[in-house]
């Protein structure tokens, strides 16, 4: 009876896993993650903007819970759809494919690129996925390099094509856009793509 249950665990995990991942997984997902935002934003203004406050405050102990919540949260609606079609086009190209381990390495950005702004950051309340979407894009073109698929390398090419002017944004420094943020989720995708693939 043991030796069955044993048999079977790895056919039971597999079929989690594409769930989550391939082509309708990652559509799904990535509907889902603008629903989520969209939800946030919704409550966020319900109780005029309070949730904001979660947002990253640089090189405070307070400041750290926006590691967490930082990327589902944004100034107002326009900001939430500037953001939304990016993040949903790179977590689709994220998750359908297994090979870019995409729970460890989203985990992993949404994490880096936190921090990074958390150590970087001037002293205001940093909010928005525009940070995940830097981390996502140059995580999708640097693994590429190491990753030698040819479907990883097409990825690249249509990151590079559709984003390639994002990084404009690091260096863009302006009062109401957190330059800091995006320098550190593009540091943050080469630093996971090593991790995940180059070493």
């Amino acid at each position: 009876m043991a030796q069955g249950k044993r048999h079977n665990q790895p056919f039971t995990r597999s079929r989690r896993k594409s769930k989550l991942t391939g082509l309708g997984g990652a559509i799904q997902l990535a509907l889902a993650w603008v629903g989520v935002l969209l939800l946030v934003e919704m409550i966020d203004y319900g109780v005029g903007g309070r949730l904001d406050g979660y947002g990253i405050f640089p090189r405070t102990l307070n400041g750290l819970v926006g590691v967490v919540f930082s990327p589902l949260l944004h100034a107002d609606f326009a900001h939430l759809a500037a953001n939304a079609g990016p993040m949903a086009m790179l977590l689709f190209i994220l998750f359908s494919d297994d090979r870019y381990r995409p729970k460890s390495s989203l985990a992993l950005l949404w994490l880096v690129s936190g921090l990074g702004t958390w150590l970087i950051g001037r002293q205001a309340i940093h909010i928005g996925a525009s940070s995940l979407i830097y981390g996502l894009a140059s995580f999708l073109i640097v693994a590429s390099v190491w990753m030698k698929s040819w479907r990883a390398l097409f990825f690249s090419i249509i990151v590079v094509t559709l984003f390639g002017g994002l990084f404009y944004g690091i260096f863009h420094v302006n009062s109401g856009v957190s330059w800091e943020g995006h320098l550190s989720g593009a540091l943050a995708g080469v630093w996971v793509a090593w991790v995940m693939h180059g070493r």
